[in-house]
């Protein structure tokens, strides 16, 4: 996901105060954003899933998986890549990156208990199933949302003075060869779809113009498409 952000369409405005104006930091937001809001509706959505739709589960099922794949690729580019370009650099500080890394692994072990049960869930679509589901994924969600507000007050400041371009790139490259071409639209209508209007037209101003012409003619009509099968009657874009 950083990649698409950081190789597609380069920098962009945060809509958030607090934040400086350095693309490094208006970046990660952006993708802070998409895991924010995905985690939030997957919690939303098992939980309005009649009981024994289990074709309605499979979609979420999938679902689950596709974030799943995007949100570990993330953290690994953190983990592998950015923070050792980032501790060297550092002193007492370093123990904020350490922090980091600890709670990588431990969303990574709750993200497996809810892989557990989704696969209990979409078998049959029990009731009791969802509802016991729908209570970790929330717990997921608030456990990620703190992790990511921890991330962007105390540790990007740091990558902001420390990591260099070539550096902050270098992660972004190593998403790119793990997001599947048939996804990229995808990816950037998840990126899009939050953005204010101004945040939005800046963004799309400045990807290639050979992409602009993919977004408007098929990318536009194809994250819709995946947002009313994800989302049903909660879609609104």
């Amino acid at each position: 996901m950083a990649t698409v952000v950081s190789r597609l369409a380069g920098m962009t405005t945060s809509n958030a105060s607090h934040f400086t104006d350095h693309p490094y930091i208006r970046e990660m937001v952006m993708i802070h954003r998409v895991f924010r809001r995905e985690s939030r509706l997957l919690s939303e959505l098992v939980q309005d899933v009649s009981a024994s739709d289990t074709a309605r589960a499979g979609v979420l099922a999938e679902h689950w998986r596709e974030y799943t794949v995007g949100l570990h690729a993330h953290h690994t580019g953190e983990d592998e890549m950015l923070w050792p370009a980032l501790l060297p650099h550092l002193d007492l500080d370093a123990e904020q990156v350490l922090a980091m890394e600890a709670q990588h692994h431990e969303l990574s072990a709750g993200m497996d208990e809810v892989e557990v049960l989704m696969e209990r869930w979409r078998a049959q679509a029990l009731a009791a199933d969802r509802d016991e589901l729908a209570e970790v994924l929330r717990r997921h969600h608030r456990q990620l949302s703190a992790h990511l507000d921890e991330e962007e007050r105390e540790v990007m400041p740091l990558v902001v003075r420390h990591v260099n371009e070539k550096e902050w790139r270098a992660v972004g490259e190593r998403g790119l060869a793990e997001t599947p071409r048939n996804r990229l639209m995808i990816a950037l209508g998840a990126i899009l779809e939050d953005c204010p209007p101004d945040e939005r037209r800046e963004f799309l101003a400045r990807l290639p113009v050979a992409a602009r012409v993919v977004w408007k003619v098929l990318g536009q009509w194809q994250y819709r498409r995946e947002i009313r099968r994800i989302r049903g009657r909660h879609a609104s874009v």
